[in-house]
């Protein structure tokens, strides 16, 4: 596909647009009169309504989409090409639903079409065909005559669904690898095989199964399923299907659509196969057991287009819901759960429940009417007790409404006491809990840090963790030094990264003055029974059994993304640890996976989310890689009461805070970085050509990695110690104009790079320039970070050099008014982390983020996806440079391929 530019788009969705069938569908073309830059130019005949010829610009099917998607929301658009968004939109439902199929074209070649088509999109078609202007269809088909509007929009459809499933899920779908493939194959052989697939497509019929007791005898009658043909063209038109066959409706043609449509449908439920060995294919006599059997195929069967309908006077289906009983003990106490099935939405009793369970059919005679019965249903009626759970799993249970049992999902009813616990916890503001700044604390609460300390305090006065997730710079620190002076009741012990040692002591003595705090790390490793005690990860690790033989009231892992990997030391030396409560302070709970917001919520609040490996198959794969809205919004309503997450954007949360502008930098590359950018591609991508494995990623990684520092400056990727740095690297050219802007103004700024060699490059640089200048990075001891963060407040120096893992959080430095990152981190909530240094409660100038891109490289290309992929960093994001291994070789080489001059 081709991309085209916004404005092109805009031009060409207000110009007529024609549709140009072709044959594979998926090569038809998409005709804008008037010539505009993009795809093929040339004379196009016209009939509108005399015969004209006009310079038309043709663009493939699927390069026409956007733009005629963008034609059905634009007022100015051309009648035509709005007309054609319409169709565009209809195709997509159709692919959403998966109403595609696998056919051959009337040469043979592969393609997919819509279908099997219900009465809802037929009629949807032929609405949208009678509402075609002239301007779309103005392509003669013969001197005189134009297209028909119904085939045409049909041809339309196929070909944007044509184009779609061709990917390797196709081909299970299809059975073999020619459905996935872009380029059109030849495949007459198949020609039986697509028929029988495609069904009645172009009979015109739709089939449905009526299924009926003759006599209405439901004690002792058999069952009889009898084929229904619905005309496509006229839904009200639904006959049975030995009227067909006596020649008496639809036509001829549509006994091989029936036909078909049946064959098609026995390979969802095999019992009518039996139909296709008939002389007329109508009706057919079952069992009970096939009656089961049918139930349970039904929504396959839908799914073919073969809908299933049952007798009316049924009484409406049984339902059944997992009902949630009372735990013996608290919520780590064992919940009965049992099957509660209902009829009309009224519970059974007892004893009908005995009655049901003794059925030997599958209607059984309840309430004054009979009521059909799958055999599920009726295994749950005889086996009503499912195994307990804890109290934790029946509050997930509660808050998603759901449970598996079986594989499958199944409606809860909680009990009284679940369903008020639920109602506690969904709304942090329900109720009339009353909770003030609490005595001691030497500041005013604002009224967002005030709500944040009342839903603390009523999670974890249930025995509930919690995540305060808000972005940096909101005051997390003092909320939760507000609820250690609130609950009052014994020791709270941080656990922090050690950069933010200091603050944590400087603001509890700022905030809460008298209360203890004492270091636990380096020489002074001192427990308490009161106040606060600070420590740091890697401390933790090593005095994990000192730590932990100690009872804490409240445990604080702050910058809580450091045991996001659950299998690591750090994440199992929280677990070991014994508190009354606990809570996570992050401003980035999700950087990669799901598995990390697992990770920590596991910790604050165990048996929540379940084990890992069943919050993976349950939560993370549908929402990761199937994209399952359903999913998304379930696990949503599950984790909201836990985890907490303000934005400084969001209304009324930090409105005294300034404007903030983002800007992409764009620099050019030098001759010598070009040269060696070029080389290294070319020289990497040969040996990635024969490598295969870990062998291949390990070059891949090699090759990203060598890129970036190039981008950076030749000096870094040439490891040069010494030597000239001023005109070799278009980014550090660029950094000292900004440097030199910045201190005109009497700013101060942040640069932020993964990479310490490339921070002492620029730290010389600053050096042979006379700027004074400051360097924190992972190496540094922590006095001297504190040092660092102070003389950088009081004005000592103006560029601050920042490693972006060692200084990306925690630190508070709203002197500086600007933030360079030098080279990207692809995950753009760890730069929006890393930015929140300066842009945070107690900044007062409006603050510049610069963003240095090389142009026409890798980071060029990349800073495209990232822009995309903003929102997605809150939930989930790709997993960085790792994601770039696993390119095809074309892919690998168009992303690092040096373009446009450089």
């Amino acid at each position: 596909m081709q991309s085209i530019p916004a404005d092109t788009a805009a031009a060409l969705a207000r110009s007529q647009a024609v549709f140009l069938p072709a044959d594979p569908a998926r090569t038809g073309e998409v005709a804008f009169v008037g010539e505009f830059g993009v795809g093929a130019a040339g004379p196009l005949t016209l009939l509108d309504p005399a015969p004209r010829t006009a310079t038309a610009t043709r663009l493939a099917v699927a390069d026409a989409v956007p733009v005629l998607t963008r034609a059905r929301r634009d007022p100015a658009a051309d009648p035509s090409a709005a007309f054609w968004g319409a169709a565009v939109l209809l195709a997509l439902h159709l692919v959403a639903r998966g109403r595609v199929l696998p056919a051959l074209s009337p040469t043979g070649a592969d393609v997919w079409r819509a279908g099997p088509l219900d009465a809802a999109d037929a009629a949807r078609l032929r609405e949208l065909a009678d509402a075609m202007p002239a301007r779309a269809r103005a392509v003669p088909v013969a001197d005189d005559l134009l297209p028909d509007a119904e085939a045409l929009v049909r041809a339309f459809v196929d070909a944007v669904v044509d184009g779609m499933p061709r990917t390797a899920a196709a081909v299970k779908v299809a059975g073999g690898p020619l459905y996935a493939a872009r380029p059109a194959h030849r495949a007459p052989k198949l020609r039986a095989w697509a028929d029988e697939v495609s069904g009645g497509l172009d009979a015109g019929v739709r089939v449905s199964l009526r299924a009926e007791v003759p006599d209405g005898d439901y004690a002792t009658g058999a069952f009889h399923v009898v084929v229904q043909a619905h005309s496509l063209a006229d839904p009200a038109v639904v006959v049975d299907a030995a009227r067909v066959w006596a020649g008496v409706d639809l036509g001829r043609t549509a006994r091989v659509g029936i036909t078909r449509s049946l064959r098609r449908a026995s390979r969802e439920w095999p019992p009518l196969a039996r139909l296709l060995g008939q002389p007329v294919p109508d009706r057919l006599v079952i069992d009970d057991a096939e009656i089961d059997e049918l139930m349970a195929a039904a929504p396959r069967l839908a799914a073919a287009g073969v809908d299933v309908h049952w007798p009316k006077e049924l009484l409406g289906g049984l339902s059944a819901r997992v009902a949630v009983g009372r735990p013996s003990g608290g919520l780590g106490a064992p919940v009965a759960l049992d099957w509660r099935i209902t009829v009309g939405g009224r519970a059974l009793t007892a004893e009908e429940l005995d009655r049901l369970a003794d059925a030997h059919r599958p209607v059984v005679r309840l309430r004054d009417g009979w009521v059909l019965v799958d055999a599920e249903t009726l295994r749950r009626a005889r086996q009503r007790a499912l195994a307990p759970v804890d109290g934790m799993a029946a509050l997930g249970m509660a808050l998603t409404g759901t449970v598996e049992v079986d594989g499958a999902s199944v409606e809860v009813e909680p009990a009284d006491w679940l369903a008020d616990l639920r109602a506690r916890i969904a709304d942090p503001d329900a109720g009339s809990d009353v909770v003030a700044a609490p005595d001691g604390l030497a500041a005013t609460l604002r009224d967002y840090q005030l709500r944040g300390l009342r839903w603390l305090v009523r999670m974890t006065s249930l025995g509930l963790g919690a995540c305060l997730a808000d972005d940096m710079g909101l005051g997390k620190t003092i909320t939760l030094i507000s609820l250690h002076l609130h609950r009052g009741s014994g020791p709270t012990l941080v656990v922090c990264p050690a950069s933010l040692l200091g603050n944590w002591e400087r603001e509890i003595r700022r905030f809460a003055p008298g209360v203890p705090v004492r270091r636990f790390h380096g020489s002074a490793r001192e427990l308490a029974d009161e106040g606060f005690v600070l420590t740091t990860y890697g401390t933790l690790r090593a005095d994990v059994d000192r730590l932990a033989g100690h009872t804490w009231d409240l445990v604080v892992a702050d910058e809580a993304q450091h045991a996001k990997n659950p299998a690591s030391a750090t994440a199992k030396a929280l677990r070991a640890l014994k508190s009354t409560a606990r809570v996570a302070l992050t401003g980035t709970p999700v950087e990669n996976n799901l598995t990390e917001l697992w990770s920590i919520l596991d910790w604050t609040t165990p048996g929540l989310l379940g084990g890992q490996a069943a919050f993976r198959a349950r939560w993370a794969e549908p929402i990761e890689a199937d994209r399952d809205p359903a999913t998304a919004r379930r696990f949503a309503r599950l984790i909201a009461p836990f985890l907490l997450r303000r934005r400084k954007s969001d209304p009324g949360i930090a409105p005294e805070l300034p404007p903030k502008t983002e800007t992409d930098q764009p620099v050019s590359l030098t001759t010598e970085q070009a040269g060696l950018y070029t080389a290294l591609v070319r020289e990497t991508m040969a040996e990635i050509r024969g490598a295969t494995g870990m062998a291949r990623r390990g070059l891949v990684m090699k090759l990203l990695t060598g890129l970036k520092q190039i981008c950076n400056h030749p000096a870094q990727y040439l490891k040069e110690g010494a030597g000239a740095l001023a005109g070799r690297s278009g980014k550090l050219d660029l950094l000292d104009e900004l440097v030199d802007t910045i201190r005109a103004e009497d700013g101060a700024v942040l640069v932020f790079t993964q990479y310490v060699v490339m921070a002492r490059l620029i730290e010389r640089r600053m050096r042979e320039r006379g700027v004074p200048t400051g360097f924190l990075h992972g190496g540094t001891p922590v006095p001297r970070r504190e040092e660092l963060v102070a003389e950088f407040d009081r004005g000592g120096f103006g560029v601050f050099l920042l490693s972006l893992k060692a200084a990306g959080t925690g630190l508070n430095l709203t002197r500086a008014d600007h933030v360079v990152h030098f080279d990207r981190w692809w995950n753009p909530a760890v730069e929006d982390q890393a930015t929140d240094r300066a842009y945070r409660i107690g900044q007062t100038r409006p603050v510049q983020v610069h963003r240095l891109i090389a142009e026409g490289t890798l980071e060029d290309r990349i800073a495209a996806l990232l822009a995309g992929k903003r929102d997605l960093a809150e939930s989930v994001l790709s997993s960085g440079e790792a994601a770039f291994t696993e390119l095809s070789d074309a892919d690998l080489s168009a992303l690092v391929e040096l373009r446009g001059g450089a």
